[in-house]
């Protein structure tokens, strides 16, 4: 008994060392974070174990329950709102349960993180890779010789799950998340998606958006909010689908950081 005991207390030690160093080292990669569950159309009453997700092409490393990080992990559906539980450590980060035909969100807000670019030069290849010039010309006026650009960020994952049946409603609900995708159009009923970005609750106009399927991750469609924060694809191929945006601002007058980046995804599968 002691020696599973350790065991599994090591396994368990190595599961929060590497989630402790997911969370603080992806933006300098520009990494992406998403929620994929093991089904995205269960049948009702049937388990669901779920994963977080960090990388790049829907390739990446999972990331174990670890509380001390979310703000908040919750499932949304029929009977309402409550919080995803788990033990620390585990991998898959705990498991949910659809009791009754339907849509859920299943979504995870986390605490901020930080991280640090060396050059000037570092930080503006990130930005545009993130779609984010404008923000080029405030850190160029702001920028001190010799000084790391300093950078703290939220992640505001949702996935959307159908048991049984989709119905012919809209496909989300508001979370309340910081920056936060909401699906407009059901993708379980159409390929047509439109989505509508929202900072803050209010629409996020001019942001850039990225989506891609699992089977083709390097065939991405882009596109810009609008000033009512909404963007439109049509999905040409059926499959699971990741959608991701950035939105960067300065820090405030009292953060002893420069910025604060608050990156969204959306998971989903279209039949």
């Amino acid at each position: 008994m002691t020696i599973k005991f350790r065991a599994q207390f090591i396994r368990n030690s190595h599961r929060l060392l590497v989630a402790a160093f997911l969370a603080i080292a992806v933006p300098t990669e520009a990494h992406d974070f998403w929620i994929e569950p093991q089904v995205f159309q269960p049948k009702p009453g049937s388990a669901v174990p779920i994963r977080l997700l960090v990388g790049q092409d829907f390739k990446g490393d999972s990331v174990p329950y670890f509380p001390q990080k979310f703000e908040r992990y919750i499932i949304a559906g029929p009977a309402g709102t409550r919080p995803i539980p788990g033990v620390l450590g585990d991998e898959p980060a705990g498991t949910v349960t659809p009791a009754a035909p339907g849509l859920y969100i299943i979504g995870l807000h986390t605490k901020p993180d930080s991280v640090s670019f060396d050059t000037l030069e570092e930080f503006e290849k990130y930005l545009r890779k993130e779609g984010l010039e404008r923000n080029l010309a405030l850190q160029q006026q702001r920028q001190k010789s010799g000084k790391k650009i300093e950078e703290t960020y939220f992640r505001c994952a949702k996935s959307l799950i159908a048991a049984s049946t989709p119905p012919d409603t809209a496909a989300d609900q508001v979370l309340g998340f910081p920056l936060e995708f909401i699906a407009e159009t059901n993708p379980y009923r159409t390929p047509k998606l439109r989505l509508r970005l929202l900072y803050q609750n209010k629409p996020l106009e001019g942001a850039l958006v990225v989506a891609f399927n699992k089977a083709e991750p390097l065939a991405k469609l882009k596109g810009r909010t609008d000033d009512n924060g909404r963007v439109e694809f049509i999905l040409p191929r059926s499959g699971v689908w990741l959608v991701t945006s950035v939105h960067m601002i300065p820090a405030s007058f009292f953060s002893s950081y420069d910025w604060e980046s608050l990156w969204a995804s959306l998971t989903f599968e279209r039949p």
